[in-house]
This record gives C-alpha cells, sequence and structure tokens, in this order.
C-alpha cells in the first residue's frame, strides 16, 4: 500500500499549458477593461462629462424676421406678422408603424386632419426638404397650444412655432416685381449663398424678395434651455442670443403711380404690361402686369396644386406672368422711331428728304401694302411721316437698309441691338427674357432646318410653333420690320429703355427697383445707383427731329394720339402703336414727358387692345397723370367750360 502513488494517476503534460494561456487570457481582458475604464474615466472623462450635461440642455433656433419692402415715400409694401404653425418633424416621429399611427389619429383630432392628411402634408413637405419640419396648420389657435403643452407627451415629435410670416398690406399691388418669399429648400441649402441658413429659414424665392434676400435675411437667435430625460423644457434658459433683423429696402417705385398703372390696365379686361421709368437713371417708378394676383398666397406653407394652376392657366390670362418683362409681342408703329435712327444713320434718307405717299407701296411680285385705314398722307417728310405714323414711308426706309448678305442684317437690326432691344435690359430683380430682333441667319437657319429630310417634325406643326419657317429671309421681312411687325418680339421695359435712349441723347440705361439700404434702426447703409450699360452717339439733328415727330404725333391735330393728349396742360411726344397678331392686334403706346425737359418714360401694352390711340394711350394718359401731378377734374372743368362758351 505504502508503495503506491495515493494521489492518483499522473497529471497530463497539457494541463499546465492551459492553465497558463487561460490565465494569460484573463490577464489580458482585465487589462484590456482596465484601460477602457481608465480611457473613460480619466482620459475622456471630461468630454463625457459634457456631453452628459449637454443631453440637459437643448438648443431652440428664434427666427430672424425679414426686413420691410417700402416705396420711396416710406409706404410698407411688404414686412411681417407672427404667427403660430403646427408643426410635425419626421424625425422626432415614433418608429414603430403602430405607434405613428396612433399619433396621427390623436393628432387630426387636434388639427381637424384625417390621419392620411397628414401623412400627405409630410410627405410632400419632405421632397422640398428632407430635414425640414412639415407644417400642418398655421394661425393655430391658443386653446390648441395650451392643450399640446399640457399632453407632450403624448405627442412627441409635435410643436407650436411662433414664424414671422410675410404681409402685404397693399394687396396685390405691385405682385409680380415684389416676388415672394419662402422656406429654404434642399436645393438651396446645398447653394453656397446659403451655407449659414437651417431647415425651416425663410429665403427670397422671386423678384425683389430674391435679388435682395442678403440684405432682407436676417440672422437667426439662439436660446438653449434646461431639459428633462424626457426632453422637454423644465423651464430654465440657461443663455439666449436675440435675432438681428433684416436690413429694410426702399424701392424707387411710387405706390400712387403703380397703382394708377396697374388699375388702368385691369379697367381695360384685357392681359397687358406698363412700365414708368427715369429716362436718365433706370429708376422704375412703376412696372406691372395685368392680371395680377395676391402675393399672400405664397406665404402660406404650401401652395395648394389647383391655386398655382390657376395662375398658370392661360385660358385666366396667366396671372403668374410677367408681361412687363417677359411679354414679347411685336412693337407696331412705336418701332419707326429706331427705323428712322437706322435710315438716318447709313444714309439712306436725309432730314429733309420728301416721300410721296400715295397709300401703298408695292413690295413686288404683285404684293402691294397699305397704310392702316388706306390713309394716304401725300408728299411728306420724317418729322411727318411720324406725327401721322405713315407705313409707305417706312415701308420705304425698310426697303432701303435691307442687307440680305448680312447675317446679322442691316442698320435697322444694328440699331435695334444697340439701343437694347432682343436682350435683357440688366433689371436688378432678374427674371427677364430676351426677346428677338429677327435677322437673316435666323430665318435661313429655320428654313434650312424645316426643310432638311430629318426635320424632328412635320412643316405644318414647325410652323405652328414659330419656330421655324417655310420661306428664306426676303425684302418683306425688313420692310415688316420697319414698322414693327413680322418676327421682332419685345416686351415693354425693353422699348422704354430704348425710348429713353432716344430721349436723353444716347445713354442705355439699366432699369432698377432698388433704391436703397436701411438698417433695423433706419440709417441708410447702401445707395443703389447703377451705372448705364452702354452709351451710343445719336446725331442731335435726328433726335431733334424724331423727337419733334413724336410731339406733334401726341400734341398735334391730326397726330395719331391728338384725341388723348390734345389739350393735355403738359407737353408730351408719344407714339401709338398696332401690332397684328394671331390673337388680335396688340395695342402699344409709349410717351416720353415732359416734352421740353424730358424725365419719364412710360411704356404700355395691351394684348388684343385694338388701335393704339383706344386703349394704351388712355392707360398711359392715367400714369402720366400721377407722374406729372396733373388733375385730370380740373381738366374737365376747363374742357366743359371751353364748351360752354362756344
Amino acid at each position: 500500500m505504502m508503495g503506491r502513488d495515493w494521489r492518483g494517476p499522473p497529471m497530463p503534460n497539457q494541463f499546465p499549458l492551459r492553465v497558463a494561456v487561460l490565465g494569460g487570457v484573463a490577464v489580458v481582458a482585465f487589462a484590456v477593461i482596465f484601460l477602457r475604464l481608465w480611457y473613460l474615466e480619466v482620459l475622456s472623462g471630461d468630454e463625457y462629462l459634457a456631453q452628459a450635461q449637454n443631453n440637459q440642455v437643448r438648443e431652440f433656433t428664434v427666427q430672424a424676421p425679414r426686413g420691410k419692402v417700402v416705396d420711396r415715400h416710406g409706404e410698407v409694401l411688404v414686412d411681417n406678422r407672427t404667427a403660430l404653425e403646427l408643426q410635425v418633424k419626421e424625425t422626432d416621429l415614433p418608429r414603430s408603424r403602430e405607434r405613428r399611427a396612433q399619433l396621427f389619429e390623436r393628432l387630426g383630432e387636434v388639427a381637424g386632419l384625417r390621419p392620411d392628411q397628414i401623412r400627405n402634408k409630410i410627405r410632400l413637405e419632405a421632397k422640398e426638404c428632407a430635414a425640414c419640419p412639415a407644417t400642418l396648420r398655421r394661425d393655430v389657435a391658443y386653446d390648441t397650444v395650451y392643450f399640446l403643452r399640457e399632453n407632450q407627451a403624448r405627442f412627441p415629435g409635435v410643436s407650436v412655432e411662433r414664424v414671422y410670416v410675410r404681409r402685404y398690406p397693399q394687396g396685390s399691388l405691385a405682385a409680380h416685381l415684389l416676388g415672394y418669399a419662402g422656406e429654404v429648400d434642399s436645393t438651396q441649402l446645398s447653394d453656397p449663398r446659403y451655407e449659414a441658413l437651417e431647415p425651416g429659414d425663410q429665403v427670397g424665392k422671386e423678384g425683389v424678395e430674391y435679388a435682395y434676400d442678403s440684405l432682407l435675411r436676417g440672422t437667426n437667435g439662439e436660446s438653449r434651455v434646461q431639459v428633462d430625460a424626457a426632453g422637454q423644457p423644465t423651464g430654465g434658459q440657461l443663455s439666449a442670443r436675440e435675432p438681428t433683423t433684416g436690413n429694410d429696402l426702399v424701392l424707387t417705385i411710387d405706390d400712387a403711380v403703380q397703382r394708377a398703372g396697374e388699375e388702368a390696365i385691369s379697367s381695360i379686361g384685357l392681359p397687358g404690361g406698363f412700365v414708368a421709368m427715369n429716362i436718365n437713371d433706370g429708376q422704375l417708378y412703376g412696372l406691372g402686369s395685368s392680371p395680377g394676383y395676391d402675393p399672400s398666397i405664397f406665404a402660406k406653407p404650401r401652395v395648394p396644386p389647383a391655386v398655382y394652376k390657376q395662375l398658370t392657366d392661360e385660358d385666366l390670362g396667366a396671372p403668374l406672368f410677367d408681361r412687363a418683362t417677359n411679354g414679347f409681342y411685336p412693337a407696331g408703329s412705336t418701332f419707326k422711331p429706331i427705323t428712322a435712327l437706322a435710315a438716318l444713320d447709313s444714309g439712306e434718307i436725309d432730314l429733309n428728304e420728301i416721300i410721296n405717299d400715295t397709300g401703298d407701296f408695292a413690295l413686288g411680285d404683285g404684293q402691294v401694302l397699305h397704310n392702316a385705314g388706306d390713309a394716304v398722307h401725300g408728299a411728306i417728310d420724317l418729322r411727318q411721316a411720324l406725327k401721322v405714323s405713315s407705313d409707305v414711308f417706312f415701308y420705304t426706309l425698310g426697303a432701303r437698309t435691307n442687307d440680305p448678305k448680312s447675317d446679322d442684317g442691316g442698320p435697322i437690326q444694328e440699331w435695334a441691338r444697340a439701343l437694347g432691344l432682343g436682350e435683357p435690359t440688366g433689371l436688378d430683380v432678374g427674371g427677364e427674357g430676351a426677346g428677338r430682333v429677327p435677322t437673316p441667319e435666323q430665318r435661313n437657319d429655320a428654313y434650312a432646318e424645316n426643310t432638311a429630310p430629318d426635320s424632328p417634325c412635320g412643316k405644318e406643326i414647325c410652323l405652328d410653333k414659330g419656330e421655324v419657317t417655310d420661306r428664306e429671309w426676303s425684302l418683306g421681312d425688313n420692310v415688316n420690320l420697319a414698322i414693327g411687325q413680322g418676327d421682332v418680339q419685345v416686351d415693354p421695359l425693353q422699348m422704354a429703355v430704348a425710348y429713353a435712349a432716344l430721349a436723353n441723347g444716347g445713354d442705355i440705361v439699366r432699369p432698377h427697383v432698388g433704391l436703397r439700404v436701411d438698417d433695423p434702426q433706419g440709417r441708410a447703409i447702401q445707395e443703389i445707383d447703377p451705372a448705364v450699360r452702354d452709351h451710343i452717339e445719336i446725331d442731335p439733328a435726328a433726335q431733334r427731329t424724331i423727337m419733334d415727330g413724336l410731339h406733334g404725333a401726341a400734341m398735334e391735330p391730326e397726330g395719331t394720339s391728338y384725341p388723348v393728349f390734345g389739350g393735355y396742360p403738359v407737353d408730351i411726344a408719344g407714339k401709338t402703336g398696332t401690332a397684328e397678331t394671331a390673337q388680335g392686334d396688340q395695342s402699344w403706346y409709349i410717351a416720353v414727358a415732359p416734352y421740353d425737359d424730358p424725365r419719364y418714360v412710360v411704356a404700355v401694352t395691351i394684348e388684343r387692345g385694338g388701335f393704339g390711340a383706344d386703349t394704351a394711350a388712355p392707360a398711359a394718359q392715367r400714369i402720366l397723370d400721377e407722374l406729372l401731378n396733373v388733375d385730370q377734374a380740373s381738366i374737365e372743368q376747363v374742357d366743359a367750360g371751353s364748351a360752354a362758351v362756344e
């Protein structure tokens, strides 16, 4: 018994190794845990302490109000009002589909919306800006605010925020010009100009609001408050930074002139546009289009598709379309002073040349063109031709200046482009189209495209689109251009700039509506006075003759607008225009006043308005009354007294 090993069989050789390995693993694991704890507690303790403290603090953005927009006399055109918005932040909503459905049921009872309406609003606004809160209601009642605050735990992700909303105290006045503001969208947030903004901030979208956004936009404030474990404020405000109101923008617009222009056109009941501008510096006293619209539509969180469709419906006059800066039409006889300048400068006529207006102009190939109303004016010079608006006289000039070998056209095209036609004027609020000064190259290229074997569209379809033609440039195109017909396309603002250059001696002004920027305390911080775009040389004798002819057209018997301006207390120079279009005659009138010391140009056009003297000229007169402080009541009394004496 004593000879045997009482301790049992000998231990395997691997056992000590296993014990050593397990012990090593335990030591390593302990070391890792120890080092991690040491890192968290010692090295990163301050960082995690700060994060823990931050979990007790929530930062709220305090929206800054945008600056006001006022007219040149200080009349407020746009300012702000406060509103309470019921908002939903999708990132804070319950993840569970069931809990989210229950929330929408509860929220629907509070907001007066069906759950599917709430889902649609969130989805639609997420398309514009995924990070932006969705607005369910604006101008919610205080009872709703109190209820939600008392039951916030039952409405996660739902809040009522106080926001600033644009207000338009003058109603629809200057709507196209002023534009509108709205929440910044995803595309804008990626733009460097908006890099400092956050979802939900307001930015300019169109017009003045867009062009001067950086000046009108304020700087948001911030409030840091203590919150509980559920993230709800406990009432303790830790710090606050007050928002900074945006600067105010003073416009060159005169609200009385603007209103006179809009009322004059809207009273006719046809679409149209108007411009009232200083001929020397491009300040715009009025710039408008009819029909107009209520800009407060765009102050809502979202414009319903049906409403937007009405604003763009051509059968309703497309109220959103700005005819003053994008309404391109043939200019009719208002183009004739440009033809006169071109013919004089090129030597195709001199100031004293007499042309016999027989009422007919033989174009060739058996085509004969006539004066409007088949009038016959006899032997006339340039001044008389402008006074009575002789088509035959200017047909003759169009034939003399035709240059089919030049791709860019002849002297008429050259002068039209020099005066700013066929391109944007540089209006400070932008949004302009270009129009067209027709050239042989354009028509010939269009003809080649239309007749090519692989033409993408049939002849009739292409003609309907107006983009191509069934013939090359001909003498008739230049003859038509000479009286503002054919393929020429201009808008009222371009024509106003051209007439301003004629009246001021050759300066191509840059039209603008911005006059001055004031800080919130009313101190001027920036004057807006853009330099002229260009200067062209106009022969003084040619200028005097043309202006004299336009003066006779307005103020002398037999003048085309004498029935409207004969006896007007302020001498003016003015030109009627009646342009043929597929929709009907386009009515035009352009006036420069006062004649002896020109300061203003007024341009008016009316779609389907007929003769310029019948519709556009009376509308222009109402605008001139405001610009020149003419009392029509006094004029009527004088006229009545004269009639009684007779």
